[in-house]
Protein backbone atom coordinates (compact mmCIF):
# COMPACT_ATOMS: atom_id res chain seq x y z
CA UNK A 1 0.00 0.00 0.00
CA UNK A 2 0.99 3.74 -0.92
CA UNK A 3 1.37 6.10 1.55
CA UNK A 4 -1.82 7.72 0.64
CA UNK A 5 -3.74 5.06 0.88
CA UNK A 6 -2.36 4.16 4.68
CA UNK A 7 -2.76 8.16 5.14
CA UNK A 8 -6.61 7.74 4.34
CA UNK A 9 -6.93 4.25 6.38
CA UNK A 10 -5.17 5.84 9.07
CA UNK A 11 -7.34 9.30 8.95
CA UNK A 12 -10.29 6.94 9.02
CA UNK A 13 -9.60 4.88 12.19
CA UNK A 14 -8.80 7.69 13.85
CA UNK A 15 -11.69 9.13 13.11
CA UNK A 16 -14.41 5.98 13.35
CA UNK A 17 -12.98 5.44 16.63
CA UNK A 18 -13.27 9.25 18.21
CA UNK A 19 -16.46 9.14 16.82
CA UNK A 20 -17.83 6.55 19.33
CA UNK A 21 -17.05 8.89 22.24
CA UNK A 22 -18.00 11.93 20.42
CA UNK A 23 -22.15 11.38 20.19
CA UNK A 24 -22.43 9.75 23.61
CA UNK A 25 -20.90 13.03 24.81
CA UNK A 26 -23.27 14.71 23.31
CA UNK A 27 -26.29 12.94 24.05
CA UNK A 28 -25.70 11.67 27.69
CA UNK A 29 -24.99 15.73 29.03
CA UNK A 30 -27.60 16.75 27.52
CA UNK A 31 -30.19 13.66 29.47
CA UNK A 32 -27.85 14.31 32.76
CA UNK A 33 -29.05 17.98 32.41
CA UNK A 34 -32.32 16.90 32.47
CA UNK A 35 -32.31 15.02 35.18
CA UNK A 36 -30.79 17.53 37.27
CA UNK A 37 -33.09 20.03 36.77
CA UNK A 38 -35.45 17.66 37.52
CA UNK A 39 -33.74 17.38 40.84
CA UNK A 40 -33.58 20.60 41.43
CA UNK A 41 -36.89 21.66 41.08
CA UNK A 42 -39.03 18.34 42.59
CA UNK A 43 -35.98 17.42 45.47
CA UNK A 44 -36.96 14.12 44.56
CA UNK A 45 -34.04 12.02 45.86
CA UNK A 46 -33.49 9.65 42.89
CA UNK A 47 -33.40 12.55 40.19
CA UNK A 48 -30.42 13.03 42.04
CA UNK A 49 -29.01 9.44 42.39
CA UNK A 50 -30.01 9.40 37.92
CA UNK A 51 -27.88 12.39 37.57
CA UNK A 52 -24.53 10.74 39.49
CA UNK A 53 -24.83 7.26 38.04
CA UNK A 54 -25.49 8.58 34.26
CA UNK A 55 -22.95 11.46 35.36
CA UNK A 56 -20.44 8.90 35.97
CA UNK A 57 -21.06 7.06 32.71
CA UNK A 58 -20.93 10.15 30.81
CA UNK A 59 -17.25 11.33 32.73
CA UNK A 60 -15.97 8.48 31.64
CA UNK A 61 -16.81 8.20 28.05
CA UNK A 62 -15.87 12.14 28.13
CA UNK A 63 -12.49 11.10 29.18
CA UNK A 64 -11.65 8.61 26.89
CA UNK A 65 -13.49 10.49 24.08
CA UNK A 66 -10.93 13.84 24.25
CA UNK A 67 -7.78 11.31 24.22
CA UNK A 68 -9.02 9.96 20.75
CA UNK A 69 -9.57 13.16 19.45
CA UNK A 70 -5.84 15.20 19.96
CA UNK A 71 -4.27 12.65 17.04
CA UNK A 72 -6.56 13.80 14.11
CA UNK A 73 -5.37 17.25 14.44
CA UNK A 74 -2.22 16.63 14.48
CA UNK A 75 -2.90 14.55 11.43
CA UNK A 76 -3.30 17.17 9.62
CA UNK A 77 0.24 18.27 9.65
CA UNK A 78 1.74 15.33 9.26
CA UNK A 79 -0.26 13.15 6.69
CA UNK A 80 -1.91 15.75 4.89
CA UNK A 81 0.81 18.51 4.57
CA UNK A 82 0.01 19.60 1.52
CA UNK A 83 -3.61 20.02 2.42
CA UNK A 84 -2.58 21.99 5.26
CA UNK A 85 -0.83 24.20 3.05
CA UNK A 86 -3.88 24.90 0.53
CA UNK A 87 -6.53 25.62 3.35
CA UNK A 88 -4.74 25.74 6.33
CA UNK A 89 -6.30 29.77 6.46
CA UNK A 90 -9.49 28.53 6.69
CA UNK A 91 -9.93 25.37 8.25
CA UNK A 92 -7.50 25.90 10.64
CA UNK A 93 -8.95 29.18 12.42
CA UNK A 94 -12.29 26.99 12.17
CA UNK A 95 -10.20 24.03 14.04
CA UNK A 96 -8.63 26.63 16.31
CA UNK A 97 -12.24 28.57 17.49
CA UNK A 98 -13.52 25.16 18.42
CA UNK A 99 -10.60 24.56 20.68
CA UNK A 100 -10.40 27.64 22.38
CA UNK A 101 -13.35 28.98 22.80
CA UNK A 102 -15.55 25.72 23.27
CA UNK A 103 -13.38 22.90 24.17
CA UNK A 104 -11.37 24.49 26.84
CA UNK A 105 -14.79 26.13 28.35
CA UNK A 106 -16.28 22.35 27.89
CA UNK A 107 -13.25 20.50 29.87
CA UNK A 108 -12.95 23.43 32.36
CA UNK A 109 -16.42 23.30 33.36
CA UNK A 110 -16.24 19.39 33.12
CA UNK A 111 -14.24 19.64 36.53
CA UNK A 112 -16.07 22.36 37.95
CA UNK A 113 -19.00 19.68 37.92
CA UNK A 114 -17.43 16.65 38.55
CA UNK A 115 -15.92 18.30 41.93
CA UNK A 116 -18.84 20.95 42.45
CA UNK A 117 -20.61 18.54 44.75
CA UNK A 118 -21.37 20.12 47.99
CA UNK A 119 -18.93 23.40 47.21
CA UNK A 120 -21.91 25.07 44.41
CA UNK A 121 -25.82 25.60 45.14
CA UNK A 122 -28.03 23.40 43.75
CA UNK A 123 -29.14 25.80 41.06
CA UNK A 124 -25.51 26.81 40.06
CA UNK A 125 -24.42 22.72 39.88
CA UNK A 126 -27.46 22.02 37.62
CA UNK A 127 -26.23 25.38 35.84
CA UNK A 128 -22.94 24.29 34.90
CA UNK A 129 -24.01 21.13 33.69
CA UNK A 130 -26.12 23.22 31.27
CA UNK A 131 -23.26 24.71 29.97
CA UNK A 132 -21.00 21.71 29.41
CA UNK A 133 -24.02 20.51 26.93
CA UNK A 134 -24.42 24.02 25.50
CA UNK A 135 -20.15 24.19 24.87
CA UNK A 136 -20.43 20.39 23.64
CA UNK A 137 -22.85 21.51 21.24
CA UNK A 138 -20.79 24.39 20.40
CA UNK A 139 -17.83 22.21 20.00
CA UNK A 140 -19.21 19.86 17.46
CA UNK A 141 -20.77 23.13 15.49
CA UNK A 142 -17.56 24.52 14.46
CA UNK A 143 -15.84 21.11 13.59
CA UNK A 144 -18.74 20.61 11.57
CA UNK A 145 -18.25 24.12 9.72
CA UNK A 146 -14.68 23.02 9.47
CA UNK A 147 -15.91 19.42 7.75
CA UNK A 148 -18.48 21.00 5.98
CA UNK A 149 -16.31 23.80 4.22
CA UNK A 150 -14.80 21.06 2.59
CA UNK A 151 -18.19 19.48 1.20
CA UNK A 152 -19.01 23.04 0.22
CA UNK A 153 -16.15 25.84 0.28
CA UNK A 154 -17.42 29.32 0.36
CA UNK A 155 -16.14 32.54 1.71
CA UNK A 156 -12.40 32.05 -0.11
CA UNK A 157 -10.49 33.38 -2.90
CA UNK A 158 -7.85 31.55 -4.63
CA UNK A 159 -4.50 33.72 -4.52
CA UNK A 160 -0.65 32.96 -4.75
CA UNK A 161 -1.97 29.06 -5.30
CA UNK A 162 -3.89 28.98 -1.84
CA UNK A 163 -7.88 29.33 -0.85
CA UNK A 164 -7.78 32.07 1.51
CA UNK A 165 -10.85 33.12 3.87
CA UNK A 166 -12.33 36.29 2.76
CA UNK A 167 -15.63 35.85 4.22
CA UNK A 168 -15.90 34.18 7.78
CA UNK A 169 -19.70 34.67 7.94
CA UNK A 170 -20.30 33.01 4.89
CA UNK A 171 -18.26 30.10 5.77
CA UNK A 172 -19.96 29.73 9.54
CA UNK A 173 -23.46 30.86 8.36
CA UNK A 174 -23.48 28.42 5.33
CA UNK A 175 -26.45 26.12 4.65
CA UNK A 176 -25.04 23.30 3.98
CA UNK A 177 -23.44 23.94 7.41
CA UNK A 178 -26.27 24.51 9.58
CA UNK A 179 -28.38 21.38 7.90
CA UNK A 180 -25.44 19.20 8.58
CA UNK A 181 -25.28 20.37 12.29
CA UNK A 182 -29.17 20.17 12.19
CA UNK A 183 -28.77 16.14 11.37
CA UNK A 184 -25.62 15.27 13.43
CA UNK A 185 -26.07 16.94 16.75
CA UNK A 186 -29.88 15.24 17.11
CA UNK A 187 -28.52 11.81 15.25
CA UNK A 188 -26.13 11.86 18.44
CA UNK A 189 -29.16 12.64 20.97
CA UNK A 190 -30.46 9.56 19.81
CA UNK A 191 -27.70 7.81 20.41
CA UNK A 192 -27.71 8.95 23.95
CA UNK A 193 -31.09 7.97 24.50
CA UNK A 194 -30.72 4.19 23.49
CA UNK A 195 -27.73 3.89 25.63
CA UNK A 196 -29.85 4.79 28.46
CA UNK A 197 -32.66 2.75 27.37
CA UNK A 198 -30.81 -0.09 26.49
CA UNK A 199 -28.81 -0.37 30.11
CA UNK A 200 -31.99 0.79 31.98
CA UNK A 201 -33.95 -2.29 30.37
CA UNK A 202 -30.88 -4.91 30.95
CA UNK A 203 -31.78 -3.48 34.69
CA UNK A 204 -35.47 -4.23 34.55
CA UNK A 205 -35.15 -7.10 32.97
CA UNK A 206 -33.49 -7.78 36.27
CA UNK A 207 -36.04 -5.99 37.89
CA UNK A 208 -33.02 -3.91 39.98
CA UNK A 209 -34.08 -0.26 40.94
CA UNK A 210 -37.24 -0.71 38.82
CA UNK A 211 -38.18 3.25 39.47
CA UNK A 212 -34.80 4.29 39.14
CA UNK A 213 -34.30 2.79 35.99
CA UNK A 214 -38.14 3.25 34.57
CA UNK A 215 -37.38 6.92 35.42
CA UNK A 216 -34.05 6.65 32.96
CA UNK A 217 -35.81 4.93 30.37
CA UNK A 218 -38.67 7.27 29.60
CA UNK A 219 -36.23 9.65 29.58
CA UNK A 220 -33.93 8.51 26.95
CA UNK A 221 -37.09 7.32 25.30
CA UNK A 222 -38.60 11.07 25.21
CA UNK A 223 -35.61 12.53 23.82
CA UNK A 224 -34.50 9.80 20.88
CA UNK A 225 -38.71 10.06 19.89
CA UNK A 226 -38.49 13.14 19.33
CA UNK A 227 -35.13 13.72 17.89
CA UNK A 228 -35.55 10.41 15.31
CA UNK A 229 -38.82 11.91 13.63
CA UNK A 230 -36.39 15.32 13.85
CA UNK A 231 -33.99 13.96 12.38
CA UNK A 232 -35.70 11.51 9.46
CA UNK A 233 -37.62 15.49 8.34
CA UNK A 234 -34.34 17.09 8.37
CA UNK A 235 -32.80 14.20 6.65
CA UNK A 236 -35.02 15.04 3.60
CA UNK A 237 -34.38 18.73 4.05
CA UNK A 238 -30.48 17.74 3.91
CA UNK A 239 -30.88 16.01 0.29
CA UNK A 240 -32.44 18.45 -1.12
CA UNK A 241 -29.43 20.95 -0.68
CA UNK A 242 -26.84 18.02 -1.34
CA UNK A 243 -28.64 17.48 -4.68
CA UNK A 244 -27.64 21.21 -5.74
CA UNK A 245 -24.05 21.31 -4.03
CA UNK A 246 -23.00 17.30 -4.49
CA UNK A 247 -24.87 15.82 -7.26
CA UNK A 248 -22.74 13.00 -7.85
CA UNK A 249 -23.15 11.99 -3.92
CA UNK A 250 -26.75 12.15 -4.41
CA UNK A 251 -26.69 9.89 -7.50
CA UNK A 252 -24.04 7.38 -5.84
CA UNK A 253 -26.47 7.43 -2.91
CA UNK A 254 -29.10 6.01 -4.85
CA UNK A 255 -27.27 4.34 -7.56
CA UNK A 256 -28.49 7.22 -9.98
CA UNK A 257 -26.78 6.56 -13.36
CA UNK A 258 -28.64 8.23 -16.37
CA UNK A 259 -29.72 11.85 -15.82
CA UNK A 260 -33.58 11.77 -16.19
CA UNK A 261 -36.80 13.56 -15.03
CA UNK A 262 -39.08 11.84 -12.79
CA UNK A 263 -36.25 9.52 -11.28
CA UNK A 264 -36.59 6.71 -9.30
CA UNK A 265 -35.47 5.60 -5.96
CA UNK A 266 -35.60 2.23 -6.34
CA UNK A 267 -36.51 -0.50 -3.20
CA UNK A 268 -33.21 -2.52 -3.43
CA UNK A 269 -30.37 -1.60 -5.79
CA UNK A 270 -27.15 -3.27 -6.25
CA UNK A 271 -24.58 -0.68 -7.96
CA UNK A 272 -22.30 -1.70 -10.26
CA UNK A 273 -19.85 0.93 -10.92
CA UNK A 274 -17.37 -0.96 -13.70
CA UNK A 275 -20.50 -1.89 -15.90
CA UNK A 276 -21.79 1.93 -14.91
CA UNK A 277 -25.52 0.36 -14.03
CA UNK A 278 -27.26 -1.15 -11.27
CA UNK A 279 -26.52 -5.01 -11.21
CA UNK A 280 -29.74 -5.67 -9.52
CA UNK A 281 -32.82 -3.03 -9.60
CA UNK A 282 -35.69 -4.08 -7.15
CA UNK A 283 -39.42 -2.12 -6.70
CA UNK A 284 -39.33 1.60 -8.25
CA UNK A 285 -40.92 4.35 -7.02
CA UNK A 286 -40.98 6.84 -10.13
CA UNK A 287 -40.74 10.53 -8.98
CA UNK A 288 -39.75 9.81 -5.74
CA UNK A 289 -35.80 10.59 -5.86
CA UNK A 290 -36.65 13.70 -8.10
CA UNK A 291 -38.92 14.86 -5.30
CA UNK A 292 -36.37 14.09 -2.82
CA UNK A 293 -33.81 16.10 -4.63
CA UNK A 294 -35.64 18.81 -5.74
CA UNK A 295 -39.49 18.93 -4.16
CA UNK A 296 -40.63 18.24 -7.68
CA UNK A 297 -41.57 15.41 -9.15
CA UNK A 298 -41.13 15.94 -12.68
CA UNK A 299 -37.21 17.60 -12.02
CA UNK A 300 -34.10 16.25 -14.22
CA UNK A 301 -31.84 14.65 -10.97
CA UNK A 302 -27.91 14.32 -12.75
CA UNK A 303 -26.92 10.65 -13.12
CA UNK A 304 -23.47 9.39 -12.62
CA UNK A 305 -22.87 8.83 -16.31
CA UNK A 306 -22.76 12.68 -16.65
CA UNK A 307 -20.33 12.92 -14.13
CA UNK A 308 -16.36 11.71 -15.69
CA UNK A 309 -15.59 8.39 -14.11
CA UNK A 310 -12.47 9.06 -12.09
CA UNK A 311 -14.43 11.90 -10.62
CA UNK A 312 -17.10 9.42 -9.48
CA UNK A 313 -17.47 8.13 -5.29
CA UNK A 314 -17.09 4.88 -4.45
CA UNK A 315 -20.93 3.68 -5.55
CA UNK A 316 -21.43 0.95 -3.67
CA UNK A 317 -19.95 1.83 -0.49
CA UNK A 318 -22.03 5.39 -0.50
CA UNK A 319 -25.41 3.36 -1.53
CA UNK A 320 -24.96 0.65 1.23
CA UNK A 321 -23.94 3.07 3.94
CA UNK A 322 -26.93 5.73 2.96
CA UNK A 323 -29.37 2.48 2.81
CA UNK A 324 -28.42 1.19 5.62
CA UNK A 325 -28.44 4.46 7.74
CA UNK A 326 -32.39 5.30 6.43
CA UNK A 327 -33.01 1.89 7.32
CA UNK A 328 -31.75 2.08 11.04
CA UNK A 329 -33.07 5.70 11.40
CA UNK A 330 -36.87 3.95 10.37
CA UNK A 331 -36.21 1.49 12.70
CA UNK A 332 -35.28 3.93 15.67
CA UNK A 333 -38.65 5.76 14.92
CA UNK A 334 -40.67 2.32 15.25
CA UNK A 335 -38.73 1.85 18.71
CA UNK A 336 -39.68 4.71 20.31
CA UNK A 337 -43.13 5.07 18.86
CA UNK A 338 -43.80 1.65 20.48
CA UNK A 339 -42.31 2.76 23.35
CA UNK A 340 -44.16 5.73 24.01
CA UNK A 341 -47.29 3.49 24.35
CA UNK A 342 -45.82 1.09 26.72
CA UNK A 343 -43.97 3.23 28.36
CA UNK A 344 -46.07 2.95 31.57
CA UNK A 345 -46.54 -1.07 31.27
CA UNK A 346 -42.46 -1.54 30.44
CA UNK A 347 -42.36 -4.65 33.05
CA UNK A 348 -45.28 -6.28 31.30
CA UNK A 349 -43.15 -5.91 27.55
CA UNK A 350 -40.03 -8.08 28.09
CA UNK A 351 -39.40 -8.76 24.46
CA UNK A 352 -39.54 -4.84 23.87
CA UNK A 353 -36.72 -4.62 26.90
CA UNK A 354 -34.42 -7.58 25.28
CA UNK A 355 -35.02 -5.50 22.00
CA UNK A 356 -33.66 -2.31 23.71
CA UNK A 357 -30.70 -3.55 25.03
CA UNK A 358 -29.59 -5.59 21.74
CA UNK A 359 -30.49 -1.91 19.91
CA UNK A 360 -27.53 -0.21 22.13
CA UNK A 361 -24.76 -0.58 19.17
CA UNK A 362 -27.33 0.32 16.34
CA UNK A 363 -27.46 4.28 17.24
CA UNK A 364 -23.45 3.52 17.01
CA UNK A 365 -23.52 1.96 13.80
CA UNK A 366 -25.89 4.33 11.98
CA UNK A 367 -23.91 6.99 12.72
CA UNK A 368 -21.21 5.83 11.69
CA UNK A 369 -22.65 5.57 8.47
CA UNK A 370 -23.35 8.60 8.11
CA UNK A 371 -19.98 9.30 8.27
CA UNK A 372 -18.63 6.70 6.04
CA UNK A 373 -21.64 8.01 3.41
CA UNK A 374 -20.61 11.34 4.04
CA UNK A 375 -16.92 11.39 3.46
CA UNK A 376 -16.56 8.31 0.79
CA UNK A 377 -19.36 10.31 -1.24
CA UNK A 378 -17.26 13.84 -1.58
CA UNK A 379 -14.13 11.13 -2.92
CA UNK A 380 -12.08 11.79 -4.87
CA UNK A 381 -11.95 15.36 -3.35
CA UNK A 382 -10.75 16.30 0.14
CA UNK A 383 -12.07 19.96 -1.03
CA UNK A 384 -14.99 19.32 -2.94
CA UNK A 385 -14.18 20.90 -6.80
CA UNK A 386 -11.15 21.75 -5.76
CA UNK A 387 -8.11 19.98 -4.79
CA UNK A 388 -8.18 16.31 -5.02
CA UNK A 389 -7.49 13.59 -2.31
CA UNK A 390 -4.61 11.98 -3.87
CA UNK A 391 -2.93 16.05 -4.29
CA UNK A 392 -3.70 16.18 -0.62
CA UNK A 393 -1.23 13.85 1.45
CA UNK A 394 2.20 14.96 2.69
CA UNK A 395 4.74 14.09 -0.38
CA UNK A 396 7.45 13.45 1.80
CA UNK A 397 6.43 11.41 4.33
CA UNK A 398 7.35 7.51 3.54
CA UNK A 399 4.60 4.67 3.32
CA UNK A 400 6.49 2.76 6.19
CA UNK A 401 6.40 5.47 8.35
CA UNK A 402 2.40 6.15 8.25
CA UNK A 403 2.01 2.14 7.80
CA UNK A 404 3.90 1.60 11.56
CA UNK A 405 2.45 4.71 12.81
CA UNK A 406 -1.13 3.18 11.85
CA UNK A 407 -0.58 0.11 13.59
CA UNK A 408 0.40 1.95 16.61
CA UNK A 409 -2.97 3.68 16.05
CA UNK A 410 -5.17 0.55 15.80
CA UNK A 411 -3.45 -0.92 18.98
CA UNK A 412 -3.57 2.22 21.43
CA UNK A 413 -7.26 2.59 20.27
CA UNK A 414 -7.80 -1.20 20.67
CA UNK A 415 -6.60 -0.49 24.63
CA UNK A 416 -8.24 2.82 25.48
CA UNK A 417 -11.58 1.23 23.66
CA UNK A 418 -11.23 -1.86 25.89
CA UNK A 419 -10.55 0.09 29.00
CA UNK A 420 -13.37 2.68 27.87
CA UNK A 421 -16.33 0.44 27.32
CA UNK A 422 -14.88 -2.04 29.76
CA UNK A 423 -15.39 0.88 32.55
CA UNK A 424 -18.50 1.92 31.05
CA UNK A 425 -19.86 -1.60 30.92
CA UNK A 426 -18.91 -2.24 34.68
CA UNK A 427 -20.58 0.81 35.68
CA UNK A 428 -23.62 0.26 34.06
CA UNK A 429 -24.22 -3.12 35.31
CA UNK A 430 -23.12 -2.24 39.37
CA UNK A 431 -26.10 0.37 38.51
CA UNK A 432 -26.35 3.26 41.17
CA UNK A 433 -25.09 3.55 44.52
CA UNK A 434 -27.55 2.34 47.37
CA UNK A 435 -30.06 5.20 48.30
Amino acid sequence: MDTLLLSRLQFAVATLFHFLFVPLTLGLSVLVATMETRYVRTGNPVYLRMTKFWGKIFLINFVVGIVTGISLEFQFGTNWSRYSIFVGDIFGSLLAIEATAAFFLESTLIGVWAFGWNRLSKKAHAAVIWLIAIASTVSAYWILAANSWMQHPVGYEIRNGRAELTDFFAVVTSKFAVLQFLHTVPAAYILGGFFVMGISAWHLLRKNETDFFTRSFRTGLALSLVMSLFVFAEGHMQGADLAEAQPAKVAAMEGHWETSERAPIYLFSWPDQENQKNAIEILPVPGLLSLLAHHDMNASVTGLKDIPRDEQPPVLTVSLSFKLMVCLGILFILQTLYGFFVRNRLAENPRFLKMMVWSIPLPYIACSLGWIMTEMGRQPWIVYGMMKTSDAHSATVAASSVGITLVGFILVYSILGAAGFGLMAKTARKGPEPS
